[in-house]
């Protein structure tokens, strides 16, 4: 760490209105960091596919190294020890451990999850990994992908290798980050590896991830997993207009990013799609008999990242049926809408909107009731244009956004939500996807060129706001 501690500005609270053992961690996931990209036998991921891709990425950045993380791990754990933080999230990559997806496993890959483990329990944080990222091996990609019901077999077995080696250690593991995401802008419009564009065709991702999920989830406790979750990417949906075709429309948009994705968990069933595209009750054949057993085995709890709500109104014109929902593709039964005017934006240009969490949270719990296991944020941050001043970095936006947002969590704790704990995105500025590094997320400013981390006025206020915290107990 090149730079001194910087001190926060403002002051933290001096309590947060949170249970005593609410646990403090940041995230990151495994392409975003860790580089080393064909070291130690790993095999190539669908993202070193997509990023070789000309025009795929912003200026035809890679993750090839990325935040050094592979070989810089001891140094990251010095500063989330810095931090305070009591848990860490990160990701498998499932082709360093498995390069083919199946078959040998690469016991180099697993070495360096099983030194990172170790060198987190030595300074008292917790392991939190995460097995899908959505660096899928390329070689199940090329037999299909989630496309393919086989992946989600696949998918176990790396889970109970991942277990076997780790499981003694890790007590809490998380199966896939973002399904939504994962199938909407990498098979549904391309933005994302694996790059397909297949609109409704994409469909099958989504059950394919949630098997997947279900039989990573038998394999993890036959192994002797603790606890098992999944890390759903949500967002409330507010109707940009008043019209019962803007109700809708809202109520489309819902079902598709928020309830194909929660419904089977919690409920052991899927949403009515008739309206979308989807044939019911079986999906064309994709959904088996004891697929929804699997799918809704119980969650020890559910990992949340919340960023803003989504605001749509009704299309412009009538269109025929489609599937999920992404930006700039006709033939939804909503479009896509601007929040309006008194809204501060990142850097990414996403409305911020604190009281969201609070009504995503106080929203998952009418839904479901008794079916919500305890609830988990496990992501929640923002690019924010950041400024040096005197060699320290200056992101007051970005402790603004977090200060507000954990207080949204705390105002749902407040009405009765039960929420374990708050992981912050990201400790490191990152590789940010199809952005490339154009986004900055980090508490750690991270110089890409030589690799020196840089801890910004955040990464002090989020130490001292967990100080706070348990000094309030």
């Amino acid at each position: 760490m090149a730079e001194p501690t910087p001190k926060p500005t403002p002051t933290p609270k001096p309590t947060t209105p949170l249970p005593p053992g609410f646990s403090w961690g940041a995230s990151t996931a495994a392409y975003q960091i860790e580089g080393a990209a064909a070291e130690d036998g790993k095999g190539p991921s669908i993202w070193d596919t997509f990023t070789a891709r000309p025009g795929a990425v912003r200026d035809g950045h890679t993750g090839h190294t990325a935040c050094d993380h592979y070989h810089r791990y001891r140094e990251d754990v010095a500063l989330m020890r810095g931090l305070g933080l009591d848990a860490y999230r990160f990701s498998l990559s499932w082709p360093r451990i498995l390069p083919t997806g199946s078959g040998p496993v690469n016991q180099a890959g697993l070495d360096f999850y099983d030194r990172l483990v170790d060198e987190l329990l030595a300074n008292g944080i917790a392991p939190v990994p995460t097995l899908f990222h959505w660096d899928l091996p390329q070689a199940l990609e090329d037999a299909g992908g989630w496309l393919n019901r086989d992946t989600a077999h696949r998918f176990a077995e790396y889970a109970a290798v991942a277990a076997d080696r780790l499981g003694d250690r890790v007590t809490r593991w998380i199966t896939l980050n973002e399904p939504f995401v994962h199938m909407a802008y990498g098979y549904a419009f391309g933005i994302h590896a694996p790059g397909r564009a297949l609109l409704l065709d994409a469909l099958p991702v989504a059950h394919h991830q949630l098997l997947g999920h279900g039989l990573a989830t038998a394999a993890l406790r036959a192994h002797g997993a603790a606890q098992v979750m999944i890390a759903n990417n949500c967002s409330p949906v507010r109707p940009g207009g008043r019209s019962a075709e803007d109700l809708a429309a809202a109520e489309a948009y819902d079902i598709l990013h928020n309830r194909l994705f929660n419904d089977p968990l919690l409920l052991g069933s899927y949403p009515d799609l008739s309206g979308y595209g989807a044939p019911e009750p079986t999906w064309g054949g994709l959904v088996r008999d004891g697929d929804l057993a699997a799918i809704a085995a119980p969650l020890d709890g559910l990992g949340l990242n919340y960023y803003n709500p989504t605001w749509v109104v009704a299309p412009a014109a009538p269109t025929a049926p489609a599937g999920p929902a992404a930006p700039s593709v006709g033939g939804l039964p909503f479009d896509l809408a601007e929040p309006g005017p008194g809204y501060a934006r990142t850097g990414f240009g996403w409305p911020v909107v604190p009281d969201g969490l609070t009504e995503l949270l106080l929203q998952m719990r009418q839904r479901y009731g008794d079916a919500l296991p305890p609830v988990w944020i496990t992501e929640n941050g923002c690019s924010q244009p950041e400024r040096s001043v005197d060699g320290e970095i200056r992101d007051q936006d970005r402790i603004d956004y977090l200060d507000a947002h954990i207080d949204a969590v705390a105002a749902a704790v407040a009405q009765g939500v039960d929420v374990r704990g708050y992981f912050t995105w990201s400790l490191l500025d990152n590789f940010e996807w199809a952005e490339g590094y154009h986004q900055r997320f980090g508490l750690v400013h991270v110089d890409f060129e030589t690799q020196v981390r840089t801890p910004k006025a955040s990464y002090g206020w989020y130490r001292d706001r967990i100080a706070a915290h348990r000094g309030a107990r």
